[in-house]
């Protein structure tokens, strides 16, 4: 029977709790999906100052970085810091017959919207097929 279940898998997230608290689950969870023509990626940077986000694009690789920071303040005393902080990237490569240069990116309500769209030459087009206006020529069997 075969098992499932690896319990080095939660060691490791346990030793990564451990040794980097702040840094814990810090990540940038996404979506992404076409819709006509363009894709729309959807990434989730919570509490991050939207003058740190960059987004830029440099050979087929496309980079996003925010930054949430801690609270400004040397009276601070935490009682609880669960939330992480710190520099968030990622990194996606993507493919030939997008218009990377007409990205459009916005920031609402935490998420981080990136509209693609689809390059002209590579969207699906109709080629229409023409004749040349010539009659048909019967052929005939002589004996």
């Amino acid at each position: 029977m075969a098992r499932n279940y690896d319990p080095f898998r939660e060691l490791d997230h346990l030793m990564g709790q451990m040794l980097s608290p702040e840094r814990a689950g810090a990540q940038m969870p996404m979506d992404l999906y076409r819709s006509g023509d363009h894709y729309v990626l959807s990434l989730d940077v919570p509490g991050v100052n939207p003058d740190s986000i960059d987004v830029n694009v440099e050979d087929r690789t496309l980079t996003i970085r925010a930054e949430r920071a801690l609270p400004d303040g040397e009276d601070i005393q935490w009682l609880a810091k669960e939330r992480p902080t710190g520099t968030y990237a990622r990194q996606l490569t993507v493919g030939r017959g997008l218009a990377l240069e007409s990205i459009n990116a916005a920031y609402t309500d935490g998420v981080l919207t990136l509209t693609i769209p689809v390059a002209e030459e590579a969207k699906p087009r109709r080629i229409e097929v023409s004749h040349g206006g010539r009659t048909p020529v019967e052929i005939t069997a002589d004996a």
